[in-house]
């Protein structure tokens, strides 16, 4: 979409853009410049994003088992 037509439609490009999702490629002088999409599929939650990430080795703190080369002497 050319950029001056962007210009005098934008209000109701970005409202139908929310409510339907897509996007809308605006150019200027035949080239595209921007992308205008819905800010809900750019953005990811924070809350759980790192989901499975993490790998448990047990309790870190808690005593070893094991005497220590620098124990026996």
């Amino acid at each position: 979409m050319p950029a001056g037509l962007f210009k005098a439609r934008c209000l109701e490009l970005m409202d139908r853009v929310n409510a339907e999702g897509g996007e809308v490629v605006i150019t200027k002088y035949g080239r595209p410049v921007a992308k205008l999409v819905p800010a809900h599929s750019v953005s990811t939650p924070a809350f759980g994003a790192l989901r499975g990430t993490v790998t448990w080795y047990g309790d870190l703190i808690a005593p070893v088992d094991k005497t220590w080369e620098a124990q026996r002497g």
